[in-house]
């Protein structure tokens, strides 16, 4: 089994669900995402705002603001750097600055942006939620409904950006998981399971993204900050499912179990 990329994760937020003040200061997040990078990560994927469903606002201004001397400190030290935005203001900026990737919980929706995307070289993960707003949606879903609707938007999604100049190889997609599939954590088992089936249909390499995810709280019981065993059993299963690409709070924990798993699998 091929190991995916690993993603690992710096809010530089006052709110997120699991570490929000932890990383909001530059020299907090820089040395967070060196650390990351230390233990293991492909790559640092920053978010200057949180996206669960009581998050505050935060204008690009200040993305940009939170941002600005973490990427400049990753770059010097040749990290490659994924920046976790909706916001075309600072997906712009992000473009300008050079980063590797950019994830956009929206799936890139205005189309306004598409010229600027298709003349960069950064990888897009263009991920699906079953809301619009940008944050995460509490709504009880139906799991094959949600399931259906993932594939039909992440195609739909990944055409249009083709069709502006994208190359297909630059596209990741990602089918959301927690509350951006549903408040019942049914949903997103039931999209897990079906990682292969969406692969093949969509033609893209997938971004899978659970780590301490509100379902793994349904299904254990824990909060956040103990939901670490539950959040490997998830990423070692997403991982066998085909998983180009996992973004993970912990890097160490996921790094050394794939080591573990590859050296178990070989002849």
């Amino acid at each position: 089994m091929p190991s995916p990329r690993i993603f690992g994760v710096v809010n530089l937020t006052r709110d997120s669900f699991s570490d929000g003040g932890r990383f909001l200061s530059p020299e907090s997040a820089i040395a967070h995402a060196l650390a990351l990078a230390e233990d293991g990560a492909d790559v640092v994927d920053l978010g200057p705002a949180s996206s669960h469903p009581d998050a505050e606002s935060v204008s690009p201004d200040e993305e940009i603001r939170r941002l600005a001397p973490v990427v400049a400190r990753l770059k010097r030290e040749r990290v490659p750097v994924s920046i976790d935005s909706f916001q075309p203001p600072t997906q712009r900026w992000a473009l300008d600055a050079g980063v590797e990737y950019l994830n956009d919980v929206r799936g890139f929706g205005d189309e306004a942006l598409y010229p600027a995307l298709a003349g960069g070289e950064n990888r897009l993960i263009v991920m699906h939620a079953i809301g619009a707003a940008g944050r995460a949606h509490r709504e009880t879903t139906e799991p094959a409904g949600v399931y259906r609707r993932a594939l039909d938007f992440l195609g739909q999604r990944a055409r249009a950006l083709t069709r502006a100049g994208v190359s297909a190889d630059r596209i990741v997609v990602d089918p959301g998981m927690g509350f951006f599939l549903g408040e019942n954590a049914s949903s997103s088992t039931y999209v897990l399971k079906r990682l292969p089936d969406l692969k093949r249909r969509l033609g893209f390499e997938v971004l899978v993204s659970v780590s301490r995810k509100s379902f793994l709280g349904t299904l254990t019981g824990r909060p956040p900050e103990e939901r670490g065993a539950a959040t490997l059993a998830a990423e070692l299963f997403a991982a066998r499912q085909g998983a180009d690409h996992i973004r993970t709070h912990d890097v160490r924990a996921l790094k050394d179990a794939l080591k573990v798993g590859e050296a178990l699998e070989s002849e």
